[in-house]
Order: C-alpha cells, then structure tokens, then sequence
C-alpha cells in the first residue's frame, strides 16, 4: 500500500522469531498524508488460517498487535531529561557485512522512568541511530501522553475508530473465506487476496468516512 502511494518505507528494527517469521519490526513510513490514513490501523489484528503443517483443516487462529505513531520530528517536542535515559551502543545485528558487526553503531536507549526500552541498527552511524532511537523513543512517550488524554474523556464523547483500547480486536483476516471484517464499523469486504497486495483503499475510505460522521454527530 505505502508503494502505490508514492510513500518511503524505512525499517528501524527488525527481531525474527525463534519458530520463523517476525517477532518485531518498526518502520518509519514517509510521505503525504500517512498519519492520517494509517491512524485507524492500531489495535489487534486478527489472523484464521489452515497452515500448511495443519493435516486435518483446522482453521488456526493468531494475533498481531499494530501501533501508529505520528513521528516526533523536533525531539524537544517532548520533554526527556537526559538523566533519565540509559543509553549503550552495541554491535549491529543481522545483514550489513563485516565492517557493520565489526562496529559498534547500534544504539539502544532505555527510558528509566516508563520502562520503555528502543533500539535502532539500521543507520550507518552511532549518531544517525540515536537521532532516530531518540525519536522512537519520543513517539512512544507522546502517544502515552495523548492516550491519558483519551482516558480522561468520557466514553461517550469518544469516536467508537481510533480511540477504543489496542487490547481491543479490530479486524480479522479469514483466508478461507477470503475475507477481511472491520469490527469498528460492522464492515465486511471477500476481497481479502487484494487486500494483502496492498489494495486498502476502500477500508480506509470506509474508515475516514465513519470516524468524520461520528466526529460530526458529537
């Protein structure tokens, strides 16, 4: 989706998990208008699949939990107190040839206060990768910030997209049926092959419209 729309994806971190796949990635996506269509897409998607390991055609059911974070482009934006940061730099991981494992230009930064801990190897140098480590890090305190806020409004007065827990289960994938079901907005598209190639166009439509008219009933 981030290609048809002209925009730059960037992988900050990436961990693998031990049985295959992917534990962990952060990716700065840039570009006109991101935050604003991808904003809907925090919260817990769910996966109903029959894996190529299942002998007797049970569906299998994972999660994966997405968050959207506005990037924080002015550290200073939010307040850190240096004293408060516990920051080492270790050797990059993963690919990148010998000269990148050879250096130690991975930073890790570990926010004493919150617990909040991120990392950033994919830059060339120490400095590049504590700027965005610290934006990272900045990104994640800001959304905190704001989802105090959120709390703090009733929940009468809160849009029903965008603003219920990530706990909360928002869409679910069934290969099966190729079919993809927004829970928020009671939406269900048997486009689901198209959808994972990236056409996401009419789900965000959809999204936009129900968040703006809820907007407007407050």
């Amino acid at each position: 989706f981030a290609e048809t729309q002209g925009w730059k994806v960037e992988v900050m971190s990436l961990s693998e998990a031990s049985a295959g796949g992917l534990k962990e990635v952060i990716a700065t996506i840039s570009g006109d208008k991101v935050y604003s269509k991808l904003r809907f897409e925090g919260g817990v998607h769910r996966v109903q699949r029959i894996p190529a390991t299942e002998s007797q055609g049970r569906i299998h059911t994972s999660t994966a939990t997405v968050a959207v974070l506005p990037e924080v482009d002015d550290v200073d934006e939010v307040h850190i107190d240096p004293k408060d940061l516990e920051i080492s730099a270790t050797a990059a991981g993963g690919p990148g040839g010998q000269h990148v494992n050879r250096t130690l230009s991975a930073v890790q930064i570990k926010h004493i206060p919150s617990g909040i801990m991120v990392r950033s190897e994919q830059q060339r140098s120490q400095h590049q990768n504590k700027t965005k480590a610290l934006q990272i890090l900045s990104a994640k305190l800001l959304d905190i910030e704001r989802e105090a806020q959120a709390n703090a409004i009733s929940s009468e007065r809160r849009s029903m997209v965008g603003s219920g827990e990530r706990s909360e289960k928002i869409r679910t994938y069934n290969y099966p049926q190729n079919r993809i079901t927004d829970h928020r907005i009671q939406l269900t598209l048997h486009n689901l092959d198209r959808v994972m190639e990236g056409e996401l166009g009419d789900l965000f439509t959809a999204l936009r419209s129900h968040h703006q008219a809820e907007l407007m009933q407050e």
